[in-house]
């Protein structure tokens, strides 16, 4: 049993980028071969990064007809907050930001749930959880990020484990892709380690072992210009944001002194981040952009920045503004993902007891 806690590889990013590609182009030729799993922690309203670093991309993938499950994470809000007092209403939120990006599950086979009305989905930790060693959650590197990230002093047990419960969120419904950044892999490679080790110790085939695919965005700096953007840190664009609340945010981003304007991310990372931003909502690239804009300097710059960000998102702030007025909608887009997922998270736990010799009728 100890040589199978050895087996987890946390430094597998080239293969990792090898095989994205191949899913790529095996998704386009045969879509039903897959089911997605991925989602958001409800702890705010969704911004442009996430837009553009993966819901443009699961909405792709949507509409090539993949199955496709969202999970507003709301148990793992509580993992490294205290706050909890707004938990529900950011649930609405993010489905109103999903809905108005282009998640469609009246058109589409999309389900979008939160954690917490899945209780057959919880019932996976528990037997996840005994085959995973102390020493694998240990060496996870996105999990120590994210415990130094929250500057918690004393850090709690479902911090720790939440690895495993995003293991069981991927594979109750039998995920086979799950798109994410670099910094998610070490959590595919867990999720990979736990299908294997449960199919092998009671010897059947029930899970699948899941793959991440790799968004080709690269990361989206905040308006800071050298971090991640990201609500915490104060430096996002949300998608929800109106024209000219962008227009003001757009105008505190950070540059640099130099005004001649070039595409180097390398040296100039302030800079190269709107003009990364400017050609995504363009459908340019950002070296053409900084060619046209020149000697004009980084009032130029923002102004291109500002407009393209406006054009761009205007028809989906505009559908989330209607939306926002029919919560009934959004409340049956949630109980329908809820009802679905229930029954294929019910399914999964039967064929789960009977392996392990629990069940009793």
């Amino acid at each position: 049993m100890e040589k199978e806690y050895e087996e987890i590889n946390y430094s597998t990013f080239e293969v990792a980028q090898l095989k994205s590609k191949e899913l790529e182009n095996d998704i386009f030729k045969h879509p039903s071969d897959y089911r997605v799993l991925t989602g958001d922690r409800p702890t705010g309203n969704l911004h442009i990064g996430h837009y553009f670093g993966s819901l443009k991309n699961r909405v792709r993938i949507q509409n090539q007809g993949v199955e496709t499950y969202i999970v507003i994470a709301d148990y793992q809000v509580l993992t490294d907050r205290a706050a909890f007092d707004r938990i529900s209403e950011y649930v609405y939120e993010l489905t109103l930001d999903y809905l108005a990006c282009g998640l469609d599950p009246e058109k589409y086979n999309t389900h979008i749930f939160p954690h917490s009305y899945i209780p057959e989905l919880n019932q996976l930790l528990l037997p996840f959880l005994t085959l995973v060693s102390n020493s694998e959650l240990n060496r996870n590197p996105t999990i120590k990020e994210e415990i130094s990230a929250s500057g918690q002093k004393i850090i709690n047990a479902g911090m720790y484990v939440y690895p495993v419960h995003q293991a069981a969120d991927i594979l109750f419904c039998k995920s086979n892709i799950v798109p994410v950044g670099k910094d998610q892999l070490p959590h595919i490679e867990l999720t990979r380690a736990i299908a294997r080790k449960f199919n092998a110790k009671y010897n059947t085939p029930i899970f699948k072992e899941p793959f991440g695919l790799l968004s080709e965005t690269p990361i989206i700096l905040g308006l800071d210009g050298n971090q991640k953007m990201s609500k915490s840190r104060n430096n996002s664009i949300a998608i929800k944001s109106t024209a000219e609340e962008t227009r003001q945010m757009i105008k505190t981003a950070k540059t640099d002194s130099e005004r001649f304007i070039t595409y180097d991310p390398e040296n100039r990372p302030e800079v190269a981040n709107l003009l990364r931003l400017s050609a995504l909502c363009l459908d340019t690239e950002p070296e053409k952009l900084a060619a046209e804009i020149g000697d004009l300097g980084a009032k130029k710059l923002k102004e291109v920045t500002t407009e393209a960000l406006n054009t761009y998102f205007a028809p989906i702030r505009r559908e989330r503004t209607a939306l926002e007025k029919d919560i009934p909608y959004i409340q049956h887009v949630l109980k329908k993902g809820v009802a679905h997922t229930r029954a294929v998270a019910e399914q999964t736990l039967e064929e789960v007891r009977k392996a392990m010799n629990m069940k009793l009728w």
